[in-house]
């Protein structure tokens, strides 16, 4: 019997059979051309995790229009014919290899820290975002810029973007949708008390800081009704580890009812504490998601320890594992946990400085051992203790 059998079951989600429930974690990568069309590098990329032994791969946060949605530089998009045409070359691969593909659909609201087509940034309201902004991904190390507060006619805008990046998407032959509604990007930023300041239907209780993210779901499954549809969801933000939903289990319930009751497939659990228990209770943010929503859902965070993935699952924590530093690390992580091989361990120096693709490639032909410098040197104190 296999060490790990929840872990490598056959899974489903929506249509969608899945061999094992090991899914590759969306990693923004930066690395797309500055007008963010696919490059060869990233096809080959994408194409070593279809070989890995994964259930699925997810891709990286994709923005969905020429407007405010691209939030980092060299981000990929998907808000043009070019865009998407650059994508072919990806979705081919990895369905050449055997592994369907989702992709991640993304805007980021105020979290703006390179746009290659306007001016600016828009948000729930008027506010400056919390912290810097990510050095990782080319950021200054300086104040995220003050966004202006989006009409209601560029809310619509917005949402029908998410259902044209989704239909986009779903041409090329790309098996589900994620939005990405976590992380303190622009659907996160209704929901969070801080950021959302409107006057109006869109804030107040927690079912009214949920409506934005209930009309993008609305707008995605209508647009692609033949595909898994999903939403990734957290807490904390890229620039705010610390927040917490004001009420509690209370919030939690709210939120995943009104999220299952769009007609979606599946909900994604951003938590970078992982599955530890939340608001006092038994259960993690992903438990709790099961627990309220009624739908299949992918738990995140620290999962990488393939004995912690295994009892997430088993204790009701989550249907799915996305595993992203263990993924981000090795591209065949699954398929070395499967046959009992070490995978190679994550290492600062991989996004550092930056978390872009030529800098992780420089860091393997670096380390072909897989083994850092730093990381050899205190392996062999130890082993002389």
């Amino acid at each position: 019997m296999a060490r790990y059998p929840t872990l490598f079951s056959p899974g489903r989600l929506g249509r969608q059979a899945l061999r094992n429930r090991a899914i590759v974690s969306p990693l923004t990568r930066a690395s797309a051309t500055e007008d963010g069309l696919v490059t060869d590098q990233m096809r080959d990329y994408y194409a070593d995790y279809a070989r890995g032994g994964w259930g699925l791969v997810m891709t990286e946060a994709v923005y969905i229009d020429l407007k405010y949605s691209q939030g980092y530089k060299y981000q990929p998009g998907i808000g043009s014919d070019r865009q998407q045409e650059s994508w072919r070359k990806v979705v081919d691969a990895i369905h050449a290899e055997g592994s369907p593909a989702f992709m991640q659909i993304f805007h980021c609201g105020a979290i703006n820290q390179g746009n290659n087509w306007v001016e600016g940034s828009i948000a729930p309201s008027v506010f400056t975002p919390r912290g810097k902004q990510i050095d990782r991904y080319r950021g200054s190390g300086t104040l995220f810029q003050t966004p202006r507060e989006i009409t209601r006619d560029e809310m619509a805008e917005v949402v029908a973007s998410y259902a044209d990046a989704a239909r986009r998407a779903a041409e090329l032959g790309f098996d589900g949708i994620e939005v990405h509604g976590a992380n303190g990007y622009l659907p996160d930023q209704f929901l969070t008390v801080h950021t959302n300041l409107r006057t109006d239907e869109y804030n107040g209780t927690v079912k009214n800081r949920i409506r934005f993210h209930c009309e993008v779901m609305r707008g995605v499954r209508a647009a692609v009704p033949d595909r898994p549809v999903g939403v990734r969801i957290s807490q904390t933000k890229v620039n705010d580890f610390d927040y917490v939903w004001p009420g509690g289990e209370a919030d939690a319930g709210a939120i995943f009812l009104a999220l299952a009751k769009t007609g979606i497939d599946f909900i994604d659990i951003s938590a970078h504490l992982g599955v530890t228990p939340v608001f006092g209770c038994a259960d993690s943010l992903s438990g709790l998601a099961k627990k309220h929503s009624g739908l299949p859902v992918i738990a995140n965070g620290k999962l990488q320890d393939p004995a912690v993935a295994e009892a997430a699952l088993t204790g009701g924590q989550g249907d799915f594992c996305c595993i992203g530093k263990g993924a981000l690390a090795d591209p065949h992580w699954a398929a070395k946990i499967e046959r009992g091989a070490a995978p190679i361990a994550f290492d600062p120096g991989m996004i550092t400085p930056y978390a872009t693709l030529d800098n992780y490639y420089g860091w393997r032909k670096a380390n072909p051992s897989g083994v850092s410098a730093v990381k050899a040197v205190a392996r062999d104190r130890a082993e002389a203790v």
